[in-house]
């Protein structure tokens, strides 16, 4: 007779949700942004997006091969890291170094630490900085919009950056509809909020994480820009501060899993990313600070853990045995 033997501690709790559904769900929240990319960039875009999906497949495939490991293409993360690590980049990057950060990403950060489940931090997050810390002219060269492209110029500065420099950034409907400088997966914010309301509808990803994040850096914004409103939003709306607290804060694994685990990660995503916008050399802090949050979240799970029904502080337990 075969023994039933008990790997987890109950209840056991049966959901229809799978790693593969979860992670199509966010790459069918990521379309809109990319068909936005397409039309306000050109084709370009989507074939960085392709050449970046592809080298994510082919590292992953590659390295589980020669660790002799099972293929865990079918899981779609690999599409997933490859499609949030494009929207990260210039349309105008090298194909070249596009895939040189995808296979960092899935390869170094990603499978080095045991794959899926088992990364310390975003990959596409660490595949960016890396990117950026190697190659920062290219990864700080921003291509215009099709209808802003003049025979005098071809790239121009962020809002973020004309923000920094005390400039007027683009209206409200350029904003929202990505008719500026910037990564192209970043810069059309309706696109952004679509998806990310897609993946609350569809409860792939909690609100706590995405709603902290981006309120205390509009909270923040508000008080640094003297009370003004429209500074405010205009922080909110340009940058990767959209596509950061929708789509790579809310990673499963790199952030905490308890109620105030994400309050506190959120709270630390928000202030790191006010700190750097505010105080630092760049314009833009998201990516840094996500992958700080991201180190931080163990010792967050760990502060925040709920306790046990029916335990006993070590206090309390300390003195019942004094007594007995």
């Amino acid at each position: 007779m075969s023994k039933l033997v008990t790997v987890t501690a109950p209840p056991h709790i049966r959901a229809a949700e799978t790693s593969t559904g979860v992670m199509l769900d966010v790459l069918i929240a990521l379309v809109p942004a990319q068909i936005a990319a397409v039309w306000i960039f050109g084709w370009r875009s989507l074939i960085v997006t392709l050449v970046c999906i592809g080298t994510a497949l082919v590292s992953e495939w590659g390295i589980r091969s020669l660790f002799k490991k099972p293929s865990t293409l079918g899981d779609l993360s690999a599409a997933v890291t490859g499609t949030l690590l494009a929207f990260c980049l210039p349309v105008g990057v090298p194909l070249w170094m596009a895939a040189l950060g995808t296979a960092f990403a899935i390869i170094v950060v990603k499978q080095f630490f045991g794959g899926l489940g088992h990364n310390f931090a975003n990959p596409a997050i660490a595949g960016r900085i890396f990117l950026l810390i190697s190659f920062p002219i290219a990864l700080t060269t921003w291509d215009l919009p099709k209808a802003a492209v003049t025979t005098d110029a071809l790239t121009g500065a962020t809002p973020l950056a004309i923000l920094k420099t005390g400039g007027d950034a683009p209206d409200w409907l350029a904003l929202l509809l990505g008719q500026h400088g910037g990564s192209y997966g970043e810069v059309c914010a309706a696109a952004l909020l679509l998806g990310g309301l897609y993946l609350l509808c569809k409860r792939i990803i909690s609100p706590i994480i995405p709603l902290v994040f981006i309120g205390t850096v509009a909270v923040g914004m508000f008080l640094a820009g003297g009370l003004d409103a429209a500074f405010a939003a205009r922080q909110v709306l340009t940058g990767g501060l959209l596509l950061g607290a929708f789509f790579m804060a809310t990673d499963y694994v790199t952030s905490p899993m308890t109620p105030w685990g994400k309050v506190l990660y959120a709270l630390g995503c928000g202030g790191v990313t006010l700190v750097i916008r505010l105080w630092g050399n760049m314009p833009e802090g998201v990516s840094y600070a996500i992958l700080l949050m991201n180190i931080a979240t163990p010792l967050l799970e760990r502060v925040t853990q709920p306790k046990i029904f029916g335990s006993v502080k070590k206090s309390q337990k300390a003195s019942k045995e004094q007594e007995s």
